[in-house]
Parts: structure tokens; C-alpha cells; sequence
């Protein structure tokens, strides 16, 4: 079965989030293989301006997994606006975020200390005090990952 990319990716603004939610698996996982969603890099940009946290994260996810696909530098033009994200409104769309920044350390090292640099700058008195450990986790496993690349 072939996954048609341009329906697929319509799918993630779908209002039901388990049909969205089930494009973005998909999606990932057409990224992994090839490089059939990156096309779409500029529409996955804007998606982190999103008022909506769940498409700001579906965002997040697929710019990661096609950083292996970057060849004109797209990730590096929106690193800024991506690393924003770390302290994301949202605590679940911020972990989320700081979890895909090792995949992107990965693909692309030359952005490797700007993430270290935004993770360590990081600010998390915006959360809750039940969420600030949590992200504070997040951060140092990521830190931990990013080193050992």
C-alpha cells in the first residue's frame, strides 16, 4: 500500500486527532524511508506558528525526521524559530520538542551548538512546579544523548 504524501499531510490539520495523529505516524514513518515529505518543509515551518499545540508539535516531529533529507538547509534557516519551542506554552509540545533535538543533532551537527546552547538557556519557571522537573529531565537526557553523538 503506498501512502498518497499530499492526502496524508492534509490529514495532520484534521480536526480529530486520532486521525491526524495516525497521518503523523505515517508520515514519520515515510520519513525514515525516504524523502518524500520533505517537500513539504516550508508548510512544517509554518505549522510551528500554529495556535494549536497538537499541530505545533506534528510540526516539531516531522521537521526532525526529515533532518537526515536537509540538503538546502531548511532546518538551519528555522533553527531559531524551532528551538523557541523548548519552552513551548505547552509542557507536552515542549518535551515533545526537546526529545526530536538529538535526531536533529544527529543529521545536522552544524546545529549542534545552537541546541546545546538553547537547552541550556532554557527557562522553566514558565511551568507548573509539577511540570518543571519533568522538562528539566527531558533537557538533561537530551544533553546526555546529544554528547555522546
Amino acid at each position: 500500500m503506498t501512502v498518497n504524501i499530499a492526502e496524508t499531510f492534509e490529514l495532520l490539520f484534521d480536526k480529530n486527532n486520532k486521525v491526524a495523529y495516525k497521518a503523523l505516524q505515517e508520515l514519520q514513518k515515510e520519513s525514515e524511508e525516504a524523502n518524500c515529505v520533505y517537500p513539504y518543509m516550508d508548510r512544517l515551518s509554518d505549522m510551528l506558528d500554529s495556535d494549536n499545540s497538537y499541530i505545533r508539535t506534528r510540526g516539531l516531529t516531522l521537521i526532525a525526521y526529515n533532518a537526515k533529507w536537509d540538503k538546502d538547509y531548511k532546518i538551519d534557516e528555522i533553527i531559531d524559530k524551532y528551538l523557541r519551542h523548548i519552552t513551548d506554552v505547552k509542557p507536552i509540545t515542549a518535551r515533545q520538542c526537546i526529545k526530536l533535538l538529538s535526531i536533529i543533532v544527529k543529521y545536522k551537527p552544524e546545529l549542534r551548538n545552537d541546541i546545546l546552547s538553547a537547552l541550556h538557556k532554557a527557562n522553566l519557571c514558565i511551568y507548573d512546579d509539577s511540570m518543571q522537573p519533568l522538562v528539566y529531565k527531558d533537557i538533561q537526557k537530551v544533553l546526555k544523548e546529544i554528547q555522546g553523538l
